[in-house]
């Protein structure tokens, strides 16, 4: 796999549990020779938790891509006509955001990259983290899969029987997922079985 030339938005959202997966993938990419875009929405920017302070996962971003991150809707809206991506990742995407992004509703910096990038007729890939995604938030996350220009990384439930609506998507196979949805495909199996 080769993605040298290849302009990739890279955003996250606040499933925070989720960033040690993560960090290696958007590492992975800059490997492939990508040029990595990073964009985080505000809870990313602002908020600490159990899993790290919001500040060490900025630099630690900022660190991997070498490059400023965008974190206003400001920034992020010259991504569709000024400086367009080939591709937008969203990994780790929360219910939260997943539930907009499906309804049109364009309120941080991450949903506003992925507006541009979809206007403009590229793919963006996301990687569902959400505890509701089997819940109230199917409908939604059915809405994303029959949507043009929406690739998913595979997901499966990560603990059927303690959480039996929650399903994450399975992060070491993001550069998969991106390098298949540049050809306008989606890698597949999109479910997978759940591995304990």
């Amino acid at each position: 796999m080769n993605l040298t030339g290849k302009r990739i938005g890279f955003g996250l959202t606040g499933s925070h549990c989720t960033y040690d997966q993560v960090f290696p993938q958007l590492e992975k990419l800059m490997e492939l020779g990508a040029e990595v875009v990073p964009i985080v929405t505000y809870t990313v920017r602002t908020t600490d938790t159990k899993f790290g302070d919001a500040e060490d996962h900025m630099d630690k971003i900022a660190s991997i891509t070498g490059k400023d991150i965008i974190t206003t809707m400001p920034e992020a809206e010259p991504l569709g006509p000024k400086m367009p991506l080939d591709c937008m990742v969203i990994a780790p995407l929360t219910g939260n955001s997943l539930s907009k992004l499906a309804n049109a509703l364009t309120d941080s910096p991450v949903l506003m990259a992925a507006k541009a990038t979809m206007r403009n007729q590229k793919p963006v890939v996301v990687g569902v983290s959400t505890n509701d995604a089997l819940g109230l938030n199917g409908v939604n996350l059915m809405r994303l899969m029959a949507s043009k220009f929406i690739y998913f990384i595979p997901y499966s439930q990560d603990d059927p029987y303690l959480k039996p609506n929650s399903l994450v998507a399975k992060m070491e196979l993001l550069p998969e997922t991106v390098e298949a949805a540049l050809e306008f495909k989606q890698l597949q199996p999109v479910i997978v079985p759940h591995q304990s």
